[in-house]
């Protein structure tokens, strides 16, 4: 049986990605810190390991014991406006755990390495919506980071013959999210301040637009890609394609859950005013699939929460410069 190995797999798109592996009868191994993610997130049929991407021994032991064919790197810490303030945080979990994984897998021999970037990689770009095409211009540590590594994985290719595939989803929400980061995934965010009786926060006039994609829209292609040859070595774009503006989706997200709209508008913080980006390489090699609407996502994403129950947010404990930070995120 083909093994594969998922890091971030009791997180959120790791759980799913990791549920179509196993559909599509993979032998399946999650590695996870748990820092961001659940036990019960863990895909039934799939094996765990507690640990670090930044354990250099450990990676090196778990190659070493189970011989991967394939890797699906999705562990980050994925807080593009916090990681202006934990910059070493930030890269020694996005950029340094990931060389970790790359080096053992040019050591071992793997097949494929997955790499789950992201479209803050971008920055403030001057055409949308962004091509894979464009020249990246990241804004952010967390951007940064997933641009090393991008450039790591193709000079590891050159070099080692690492194959890899690079997909760039961006603001993915759906079912198993943890809701109560205060810090990422606006979705989230919104719902659990709703089941907290609270007003949905948004920074500066909420006029910021971003494409919210559905995460059965986005586990799927990640799975199968190893199986299509033309995604080797390839960078692809993932999501859905509509904007909305953020005070949209705030009525979206009170209409799924039935509730009239509370706002509070905070003051702005240093973000990309518009981000979404141009899907069609990601079309033209997997073939054109159906895509979930907004309100259909968030109906479901919804019926989760309601049934799960609120999530009491903690304080991110590793803050390393405190100049600029947000009056919400100190509170």
């Amino acid at each position: 049986m083909t093994k594969v190995l998922v890091t971030g797999g009791a997180g959120f798109i790791g759980s799913h990605v990791s549920e179509e592996l196993i559909a599509r009868g993979y032998d399946v191994i999650v590695l996870d810190d748990l820092s961001g993610g659940f036990e019960d997130n863990i895909v039934k049929g799939a094996g765990f390991i507690h640990g670090s991407i930044t354990d250099q021994q450990l990676i090196h032991h778990i190659f070493q014991e189970e011989k991967f064919d394939y890797v699906f790197h999705l562990a980050a810490y994925a807080a593009e406006g916090l990681s202006h303030f934990i910059k070493h945080f930030n890269y020694t979990n996005n950029l340094l755990g990931s060389i970790n994984l790359i080096n053992a897998s040019i050591n071992h021999e793997v097949k494929c390495f997955v790499f789950t970037s992201s479209i803050a990689v971008y920055g403030a770009s001057p055409k949308l919506p962004m091509s894979e095409e464009d020249t990246p211009h990241p804004e952010d540590p967390y951007g940064i980071s997933k641009l090393a590594v991008e450039q790591e994985l193709r000079v590891s290719h050159d070099m080692f013959g690492l194959n890899y595939i690079i997909f760039r989803p961006h603001n993915v929400y759906g079912e198993k999210q943890n809701i109560g980061d205060r810090y990422r995934n606006v979705v989230g965010i919104f719902m659990n301040q709703i089941l907290q009786d609270k007003p949905m926060t948004i920074f500066g006039d909420g006029t910021q637009t971003r494409a919210f994609s559905y995460i059965k829209d986005v586990a799927p292609l990640i799975a199968e890609s190893v199986q299509i040859p033309d995604a080797y070595n390839q960078v692809f774009n993932i999501g859905a394609d509509q904007p909305y503006s953020v005070n949209e989706l705030a009525l979206s997200v009170a209409k799924a859950m039935g509730v009239s709209p509370q706002i509070l508008h905070l003051p702005p913080r240093n973000e990309v005013k518009d981000a979404y980006s141009s899907h069609e390489k990601i079309q033209r090699v997997f073939g054109k699939r159906p895509v979930t609407s907004l309100e259909d996502g968030l109906n479901a994403m919804a019926a989760w929460v309601k049934q799960f129950g609120s999530r009491q947010s903690q304080k991110f404990k590793h803050i390393e410069i405190r100049k600029n930070l947000p009056a919400v995120w100190l509170e």
